[in-house]
């Protein structure tokens, strides 16, 4: 059965209100739409651990400091509908921009630290716009448990940390990493991929994959960087944002591999970002 489409705020208090005092676990499952097998794995861990599930679709403008890439971004609403029939969730929340961000709107949520490297370093403003929309989501939902994926493992971090900081009464799931067959990690992104890109897309996995293995070998992290830089460069990535070995706690820079290590990658190719993360 298709799950009833909200749109507006009271209406979606209404239907969460009766579950709470029933003293059901609501989950929610935040996603800007286009939804692969990457998100419906939450949803079914979601599923999985709760009462009640909530998927949200808003495809949310402050995270973006491109304009053409908000624009270009996949809008398939009624497919998504259809992909979530067979779970079986409660609600699918689709606020609108008035709904979301009304006129005279004027707060934003930032967290330092996290998110001063990475895609926060590459795209001024990225984080603060998703921790303001997740806050809202949260609060909005009433939920008890978030799921979110390691494929955006910055984004993960983030969350986890305005929750705890915020004193927000939910818990953050991190859920693994879905991926094509060919290593490819899925994302909505890859939809704008043209068919040679998509053949060559798979080898930043392949290379990321390579170096892990390396850096659990004790190899330092500047002696792998030239060799998979002139691999990405052959398969028509025309640049990278970062290649880089992080704490999978704090994220703070490492120079080799600390058993507890995590390697991230963002590249351009055909004009389409691809981010990726392994554990190290």
């Amino acid at each position: 059965m298709i799950a009833p489409i909200v749109r507006d705020k009271a209406a979606l208090r209404a239907m969460i209100t009766p579950w709470k005092l029933a003293g059901e676990v609501v989950g929610v499952v935040p996603t800007m739409g286009a939804l692969h097998d990457g998100h419906l794995s939450l949803v079914a861990a979601a599923k999985a651990a709760c009462d009640r599930v909530i998927v949200t679709i808003f495809v949310n403008p402050k995270q973006f400091n491109n304009p053409d890439d908000l624009a270009n971004y996949p809008r398939t609403e009624n497919e998504d509908a259809r992909k979530l029939e067979r779970f079986d969730v409660d609600a699918i929340w689709v606020p609108d921009g008035a709904q979301m961000y009304p006129e005279g709107f004027s707060t934003n949520v930032s967290v330092s630290g996290l998110t001063d490297c990475l895609c926060g370093a590459t795209r001024p403003g990225h984080f603060d716009g998703v921790a303001t929309v997740v806050s809202k989501l949260f609060l909005q939902t009433h939920a008890d448990k978030a799921f979110f994926g390691e494929k955006d493992f910055q984004q993960l971090q983030v969350v986890t940390r305005l929750a705890a900081d915020l004193d927000i009464p939910i818990e953050v799931v991190g859920c693994p990493t879905i991926r094509e067959e060919d290593g490819l990690a899925m994302s909505s992104r890859n939809l704008l991929l043209s068919d040679r890109a998509r053949v060559y897309a798979p080898v930043l996995n392949e290379v990321m994959e390579e170096m892990a293995g390396q850096l659990r070998m004790g190899a330092d992290m500047t002696a792998l960087l030239p060799d998979a830089s002139n691999r990405l460069d052959r398969a028509g990535f025309t640049s990278v944002d970062y290649l880089e070995l992080r704490s999978a706690t704090d994220l703070r820079l490492l120079d080799a591999s600390d058993g507890n290590g995590r390697l991230f990658a963002a590249a351009w190719l055909a004009g389409v970002r691809l981010i990726d993360n392994i554990a190290v």
